[in-house]
């Protein structure tokens, strides 16, 4: 028996500073003392006899366990000590509240386990009831520490979220409601920052219009006009427009894509007559080579330089033909019908056309499909308005009239039915992506671009063969100005002796392509808008396209860049974008929405696009229904660099006309691909303004300093104008947008669609529209008119006529849900201007709660104004062309530039196709009933 002095209060002492103290414990029998080390370990050795049983394992492995756990030193001797009685193992561990936990964690407890107790000593007499032979031991479950852990930890980590919440909704409210300082009753101003912000809205706005000169605007033009900068040549432009970006302080980079574009190599434009010989042969001898080059003008440096770029169009194709020559005027597809209507053989024939009207690489596809050999385009002097030698104008240089020699280059694309890179359509042109083919993209047939000077020749060799212009309607001799220079505008075709040789020589390559993008990251993260314009050109010049805008761009980014500067952060992120290879077919933007496109349906609120930014003094504008109001405010603040009335700003001079958004430029992708609400604007040239030579050399610098813009003082006020207009959006706590403006624009577009079907449906001569609209419309509605039917001049058929009537009654359909559209968006503009308002009082920053619920409020009704475009979007796209998804808005089929409303619906209805009308009544009532829901 062991026998042990009486109990000892135990002292463990430890090398840190605060010693620990057990409390008595009860007696057990049998005496340990326990040796420990540095770095944990312990050993319990018996303090009697030597006699070492379970009780004194347990105890060793419970020690050994915790002081390696304690990772310390500790010096210690306890003593446990009973007088004449007796325990067990178990009545000791349970006395103490506790079990032995052994390593790996294992409690020894009899809810838990049973622990097997070898005695190491043999069973004899010595065992009485002090040390009963005991052998299994059930050791009860140990008591928690706190009995209400589980609780008391829920309660812990709902307490810790209250408080985290509470300081986000602190910071929310002072970081998206600044404090009040002092303002004007009428002021805005920005959210972000708390307290008294270095920057206002009114200060921004200052900043923004103070800090873009004409000075810079003409350095900039000088620069990027310096040199050809075609797609995928401008390498040295990229660099440079994003170190200088990173120079105004606007983080930049550059993007690039490998995309399937063509350059030019050879080509030729022969005139050839059958010769008859005295012995009865014949042979063909050249009466006419153009000359297929523009002018050295001595004035003109840009038109002298070694390495400009030849005549050609983007994406033509290879080829050698010949060929009788049909005059098609403008090459629209009702010109090629009423040529068929006219029994004119086509076939097998080289097409001469007018420039104008509708995208050039349309007037190339639609000859391809009546079996013509290839094109020639140029471009009449009847089309620059008053501004012509004929009226007594002289010619560029000299003179603001055309330059005879101008050629107007340019794509040949088929636009209106996929932008971008043909080879890869919806997806972007990175290296190792599959490749599709492009023969439906681009033609098959050779087309080059030539000057009127170099037309005259052909022109005057179809005096007398075939119908005359004034034969069809006065469609055909609208704006016809080679008269005066003995062109009687035949249609022809030439004689069998009489023919064109056309030939072009591409070289096809897979090239990259560079985006500069710049950001300033804003408050909100999912609040995203872009500026843009392209940077390419066909030509070393380019002072208007593309490169007046490009220089617009730069202002803008150097006054943003002077607004950071001084402390301003935006609420909203803007992106600015410098594209490449616009000019091709919208290349570069289109690739990189295609690559971006999730991130942009989630962020994007809105693109602002300026392309040739200045090229007159008239301003133009075309824009999403949901922009409208933003361009009248913008333009109501900017001064008009005409003062002949002081004070006068833009939006005085402005004919307040907002165009459908169609196609033509870096918009198309954002609008009709990604439902990202857009517009467009520039100062262009009117009917009395110096003639602007559309990618010409002659768009040179000189022209620029000379006609376009002297002293650059329209580059000034449009870097003003995109400047506010991207300000207005990233900046203004309520999104500028006004819903009812779309529900408005849907209300007349409906309208638009009865209107076509009653003139369909009554009586009417063959040729009325042709007859009345030339004197009524100006030069852009009527070609968007002509471009964008395919039966203007034909009644339906019976049959159709009652099917047509039929169909009539559906439209009352899209009117209904127009007008529960109306409803819910006055609503929503009611609600935002609530809030704006609300913005406007002072709510000191102890208000949290009430500031933290405006915020909320605010953010609500700004997201359902971004995702309104979106709701319009059709994921199958429209027939024939899936890669256009808007609803509402796409490029006619057959102009290309000019915008079309509901083309699903008014294409079925041009091709009297009811039950695919029907179809697409449903789908436009469906998108109209989803963005109504949205809101």
């Amino acid at each position: 028996m062991l026998e042990v002095g009486s109990a000892q209060r135990v002292r463990l002492r430890s090398t840190k500073a605060k010693p620990a103290i057990l409390k008595q414990t009860p007696t057990c029998p049998f005496s340990a003392e326990v040796t420990t080390w540095e770095g944990g370990g312990a050993m319990l050795q018996a303090a009697s006899t030597g006699h070492a049983n379970e009780e004194s394992q347990h105890i060793t492995t419970y020690l050994h366990y915790h002081a390696q756990s304690y990772g310390v030193t500790w010096t210690s001797r306890f003593y446990h000590g009973i007088r004449g009685g007796s325990c067990t193992s178990a009545a000791w561990w349970a006395s103490r509240g506790t079990y032995p936990r052994f390593p790996g964690g294992t409690v020894a407890g009899p809810n838990v386990q049973n622990v097997l107790v070898q005695d190491d000593l043999q069973q004899t007499a010595m065992s009485s009831e002090h040390t009963p032979l005991l052998t299994k031991v059930r050791v009860a479950a140990p008591r928690p520490r706190y009995p209400h852990a589980v609780l008391r930890r829920f309660c812990t980590v709902a307490l810790a979220s209250i408080l985290i919440w509470f300081f986000i909704a602190v910071a929310v409210s002072m970081t998206l409601l600044e404090g009040h300082s002092h303002h004007e009753p009428n002021d805005k101003w920005s959210w972000p920052g708390c307290g008294k912000r270095k920057l206002d809205y009114d200060q921004l706005q200052r900043i923004l219009l103070d800090t873009p000169t004409s000075k810079n605007a003409e350095e900039w033009s000088r620069y990027y006009t310096s040199g050809p900068h075609i797609a995928g040549k401008n390498y040295s432009q990229a660099l440079w427009t994003k170190n200088k970006w990173e120079e105004f302080g606007i983080q930049a980079d550059i993007v690039s894509y490998d995309v399937y574009i063509n350059y030019p190599v050879d080509h030729r434009l022969a005139l050839l007559k059958k010769k008859k010989h005295d012995d009865g042969t014949s042979a063909w001898k050249v009466s006419y080579e153009a000359s297929l080059t523009e002018d050295v003008i001595e004035d003109d440096p840009t038109s002298s330089l070694s390495d400009r770029i030849p005549t050609f169009h983007g994406y033509s194709a290879s080829g050698n033909v010949t060929g009788s020559v049909v005059y098609v005027n403008y090459g629209t597809y009702q010109d090629f019908a009423d040529l068929v209507k006219a029994n004119v053989t086509l076939k097998d024939k080289v097409a001469i056309a007018r420039y104008g009207g509708i995208f050039r690489g349309l007037k190339v596809k639609r000859a391809q499909e009546l079996g013509m050999l290839g094109v020639v385009l140029y471009s009449d002097p009847g089309d620059d308005g008053d501004i012509t030698e004929e009226k007594g104008e002289k010619p560029y240089p000299d003179g603001p009239a055309r330059q005879p020699s101008s050629v107007q280059r340019g794509s040949t694309q088929f636009l209106s039915f996929a932008p971008g890179d043909p080879t890869t359509p919806g997806y972007p042109s990175k290296p190792g992506v599959p490749r599709q083919p492009v023969h439906t993209a681009i033609p098959s047939i050779p087309s080059i671009p030539i000057s009127y000077q170099d037309a005259l020749p052909i022109l005057k060799a179809l005096n007398g063969h075939g119908p005359k212009a004034d034969d069809f309607n006065q469609y055909w001799t609208r704006n016809t100005g080679l008269g005066y220079k003995g062109v009687h505008y035949n249609v022809g075709p030439t004689p069998d002796d009489v023919v064109v040789n056309l030939y072009n020589k591409q070289d096809y390559v897979t090239t990259p392509l560079w985006n500069v993008i710049g950001v300033i990251n804003g408050t909100i993260p999912d609040e995203v808008v872009i500026v843009g314009n392209h940077r390419d050109a066909w030509i070393a010049g380019g002072a208007g396209d593309p490169n007046s805008g490009s220089a617009v761009l730069n202002e803008a980014v150097r006054s943003f860049g002077e607004a950071v500067r001084q402390g301003w952060k935006p609420l909203r992120t803007i992106v600015f974008g410098s594209w490449d290879g616009e000019e091709y077919g919208l290349v570069g933007s289109t690739e990189w929405v295609e690559e971006y496109l999730p991130w942009l349906n989630h962020a994007n609120v809105a693109y602002i696009n300026t392309d040739a930014s200045v090229r007159g003094t008239e301003l133009r504008t075309s824009a999403a229904p949901l922009l409208h109001n933003l361009i009248h405010a913008v333009t109501a603040v900017v001064p008009s660099p005409n003062q002949t009335v002081p004070g006068q700003t833009v939006h005085d001079l402005w004919n307040k006309q907002i165009r459908t958004m169609g196609s033509g430029s870096d918009f198309t992708a954002f609008q009709d691909f990604a439902g990202i609400p857009s517009l467009d604007i520039g100062f262009i040239y009117g009917p009395d303004s110096p003639v602007y030579h559309y990618h010409s050399n002659y768009d040179s610098f000189y022209w620029m300093e000379k006609y376009g813009d002297p002293g650059f003082i329209y580059h000034r006020t449009m870097a003003q104008v995109l400047s506010l207009l991207a300000a207005r959006l990233a900046d203004l706590p309520v999104i500028s947008f006004r819903a009812a403006d779309y529900a408005q624009s849907l209300d007349h577009y409906v309208k638009q669609v009865e209107d076509k079907l009653d003139a369909a449906l009554a009586p009417r001569s063959a040729s009325a529209l042709e007859t009345a609209a030339p004197l009524l419309l100006d030069d852009d509605a009527y070609f968007e008119l002509r471009g964008s039917t395919r039966n203007t001049s034909t009644t339906l058929s019976a049959a159709s006529t009652s099917s047509a009537e039929t169909f009539k009654a559906s439209l009352q359909r899209l009117h209904e849900a127009v007008a529960k559209l109306a409803a819910r968006a006055a609503k929503l503009d009611k609600r935002a201007d609530e809030l704006d308002e609300k913005l406007r009082a002072h709510i000191p920053w102890w208000k949290w709660p009430v500031r933290l619920h405006l915020g909320w409020q605010v953010r609500k009704v700004n997201t359902k104004y971004k995702l309104m475009e979106r709701a319009f979007l059709f994921e199958e796209g429209l027939d024939g062309r899936p890669w256009f998804k808007h609803v509402v808005f796409a490029p006619g089929l057959w102009t290309g530039y000019a915008g079309a409303v509901f083309p699903g619906l008014v294409e079925s209805i041009d091709d009297e196709d009811w039950v695919n009308a029907e179809r697409w009544v449903d789908i436009i009532e469906s998108r109209l009933k989803n963005a109504a829901h949205r809101l």
